[in-house]
């Protein structure tokens, strides 16, 4: 895939180094571990040693001093060789990008150098049984007890509780002057008491496992508040936006993995006496496929320098762009892909066919496709809200 004239030498070179790293694993990795019911230890290692993880993070607490772009262009090319880390998106991304913002420097300290070298790993803690796409029905609340937090609640659809040394978990506190709900951001130890968690058994293929969270009177020290706490919707979607964008990251990878897949294939199987891929009804639609992934990444890249110049705003607008345009290029790839190979692409030998449900999970999560539809209705058109 051809590297758009808007990004520097510098971010050439670093595509060039991740997709050597994702070459040396590839998909066959991810397969193995996923059957083996492990985790991508090694991957994630190695990631960490080259300075992939933290790159986004402040160099003064052993970051690589970058930003979102940064990032997402490493989960995009690991994602481009068939061995994309979930938790890329949740730990450095959502979760280490508000404690660098908005953190006390003791939490900085404490966090962002594991989260840049791999040794520490942090979940992310939003989504609710009863809420879904909507955040302002989150029910997890957090009261003041003397020098003490107290939560209580549930989340669901959790990645990597398993592995992760925290949780960055969005909770509501009462306003004192108005008594109403307001959210803000604790981070919550992995053996906190009170705090539990069990596996939701999913059909989809994954080394990063899913959990449901319960918190029952987990009680947490003051300085387990992240920023201020009557700036918590600031500092929630200075997470989301990130969140976002590395979303259409895992999205535009998979999506470029598949075609990739495909275009080999369709170069070499000869079923009359020309390849497949010089009929038409086979290369026009990769061409489609090729066109809308380079579409949704300019949008994801511009996304990612608003957000990295500061423009929270603007890169809100752009990040759900993204994140949708992402999402369909990737499901439409990976169909393509799936048709394009025929019976072979409903094989394990291919391993393409898992990515059939793999691809929808981007226009799904965090955020369904009809919920960004909404924003961009509402927001970008000015149209009245149904809701």
């Amino acid at each position: 895939m051809s590297n758009p004239v808007i990004e520097t030498e510098e971010h050439r070179a670093l595509r060039s180094s991740v997709a050597a790293l994702g070459k040396r694993y590839g998909r066959e990795y991810i397969a193995r571990t996923v059957a083996e019911g492990g985790h991508a230890d090694a991957l994630w290692a190695e990631a960490a040693k080259l300075g992939y993880l933290g790159v986004n993070l402040p160099e003064e607490y052993g970051g690589g001093g970058g930003g979102i772009a940064e990032l997402s262009l490493v989960l995009e090319e690991l994602g481009a060789a068939g061995c994309p880390l979930l938790m890329l998106v949740v730990s450095p991304a959502i979760c280490g990008t508000v404690i660098a913002r908005f953190g006390t420097e003791e939490q900085k300290r404490t966090w962002l150098p594991g989260l840049a070298d791999g040794t520490r790993t942090m979940a992310f803690g939003i989504t609710e049984p009863d809420a879904g796409s909507n955040s302002h029905r989150i029910t997890t609340t957090a009261r003041r007890d003397g020098d003490t937090w107290v939560l209580n609640g549930r989340k669901v659809f959790i990645s990597g509780v398993d592995i992760a040394d925290a949780t960055l978990i969005v909770g509501r506190t009462e306003d004192a002057g108005t008594g109403r709900l307001k959210p803000c951001l604790f981070i919550v130890p992995r053996e906190a008491p009170g705090f539990g968690r069990s596996p939701i058994d999913m059909e989809l293929a994954a080394v990063e496992k899913q959990f449901e969270l319960t918190l029952d009177e987990v009680r947490l020290p003051a300085d387990a508040l992240v920023g201020d706490e009557d700036a918590g919707l600031l500092q929630l979607f200075a997470g989301l936006n990130p969140e976002r964008i590395m979303t259409a990251a895992f999205a535009l990878g998979m999506g470029r993995y598949a075609l990739g897949r495909a275009v080999d294939y369709a170069r070499t199987r000869q079923v009359w006496k020309e390849p497949i891929g010089a009929h038409q009804a086979i290369a026009h639609p990769l061409a489609q496929a090729h066109i809308e992934l380079e579409l949704a990444r300019l949008m994801m890249q511009k996304a990612a320098h608003l957000y990295d110049a500061g423009d929270d705003m603007g890169a809100g607008e752009a990040a759900n762009m993204a994140k949708y345009a992402a999402a369909e290029a990737a499901v439409h790839a990976v169909d393509q892909a799936v048709h394009t190979l025929g019976g072979n692409g409903l094989t394990r030998e291919y391993g393409l066919a898992s990515m059939i449900t793999a691809a929808r999970v981007a226009r799904v999560a965090p955020v369904s496709r009809e919920m960004i539809l909404n924003f961009v209705s509402h927001q970008s058109l000015g149209l009245p809200k149904s809701y």
